[in-house]
């Protein structure tokens, strides 16, 4: 099966980082969080990947283009007529990438369906270019067939970051600490679609979040795997350097390989 990453949007929430590149480029241990995300489902045996590119999207051909220069030993013959590269000690996974100019400023649906030529007729994975999770990939899957409908996707809840304040008639009547049923679950994405799923899909002005997956829910053909343990995006500077102390302590959760 195929992998889907979203990775073309502007990132604004964090552009300290996103104005000298893709924000699914940033690095978490000197690797970008793209890189993060695929080795995860690396991990459960997915390695053929479709990369959803459009702001700055030379950067990630570029860098998978170099990717024995960023993965491995090597050496830079001059001594011959013709300059040679060696590469030592191969540490490359098995993957297969395409990376896809979806366009500068289209929207996810658009996105999606720009690349569908690449994904045929079969069921395929697509998630976010800027999230890492430890869901276990497969199980996702058996879930998905079981309910057999259009598209599955991961839902976490995400715990309040302050206390709750129980209010009645404008006066407060309890305080306690916050808690994860304090929230509704959110669309995490890793998500398993059916190819189906481009007949919702339009033009590069369509947001696969909103009438698609509306549609898809109106007619119950979209349904939601609760996932309990870690999800983390990294929208803002500050998730950034939580992603990397994790990683740099050695307990990154989503880290299984």
């Amino acid at each position: 099966m195929k992998v889907v990453l979203l990775a073309g949007g502007l990132g604004t929430r964090i552009s300290e980082e996103s104005q000298l590149r893709p924000k699914p480029m940033i690095e978490i241990g000197g690797m970008p969080i793209l890189w993060h995300i695929m080795k995860e489902y690396s991990y459960y045996g997915f390695n053929e990947f479709i990369i959803c590119a459009g702001y700055k999207q030379h950067m990630i051909k570029e860098w998978f283009a170099d990717y024995f220069l960023h993965t491995c030993d090597v050496t830079f013959d001059f001594t011959q007529d013709e300059n040679s590269l060696i590469i030592h000690n191969k540490k490359t996974e098995p993957w297969k990438v395409t990376v896809v100019d979806t366009g500068y400023s289209t929207m996810t649906g658009g996105r999606i369906k720009a690349v569908q030529k690449y994904i045929g007729n079969e069921t395929f994975f697509m998630t976010y270019g800027d999230g890492v999770c430890d869901v276990d990939i497969n199980d996702l899957l058996k879930f998905h067939r079981e309910n057999g409908k259009i598209a599955t996707l991961t839902a976490v809840k995400l715990e309040q970051r302050f206390g709750v304040l129980d209010i009645k008639d404008g006066y407060v009547r309890a305080l306690r600490e916050k808690s994860s049923l304090d929230t509704d679950p959110i669309n995490a994405g890793y998500m398993v679609l059916e190819p189906e799923i481009f007949n919702y899909l339009s033009g590069s002005t369509c947001v696969f979040e909103k009438e698609p997956l509306e549609r898809l829910a109106a007619e119950g053909q979209l349904v939601s795997y609760l996932h309990e343990g870690f999800w983390q995006c990294m929208d803002t500077k500050k998730e950034h350097e939580q992603l990397e102390k994790m990683w740099e302590s050695g307990s990154a959760p989503w880290k299984k390989w």
